[in-house]
């Protein structure tokens, strides 16, 4: 099945749009832990998170590749489209190590039946979870 999707080698990248990109990376390396990779004239920086790519980029219009679409921030905080988890062993201690840090969180960790979980947001509201399994 050579040459067939998807092909051995592959990686993923998440793409979120920023308003500021210093103080997203400042957020995603300090607060995080991120790796800063590579950076891009201003506009636009790659970082390794837990073996996974995050390409931060500030917003912008249309271009040859993608005509019609127009990169923006997220809008409204309490609309979300996109979240992302990162599951860990212990999430209160997580909750309190991201919260020293920095990370504004929306309440501090809820204890359901099958998980404990919390979320907090970027500098530009991007949604993110840490959840504990059970």
């Amino acid at each position: 099945m050579s040459g067939e999707f998807p092909t051995e080698g592959m990686e993923f990248t998440h793409i979120l749009v920023v308003s500021d990109i210093n103080k997203s990376k400042q957020f995603y390396r300090d607060v995080l832990g991120a790796t800063v990779f590579r950076e891009y004239g201003g506009s636009s920086c790659v970082l390794n998170f837990q073996k996974s790519w995050l390409l931060i980029v500030t917003g912008g219009g249309p271009t040859e590749d993608k005509p019609q679409t127009t990169f923006v921030v997220p809008g409204d905080q309490n609309k979300v489209s996109h979240a992302m988890t990162i599951r860990v062993d212990d999430c209160q201690k997580a909750y309190q190590i991201l919260l020293s840090r920095g990370a504004d969180f929306i309440s501090p960790p809820y204890d359901w039946d099958y998980e404990i979980r919390c979320f907090f947001r970027d500098p530009d509201g991007h949604l993110f979870e840490i959840s504990q399994v059970k």
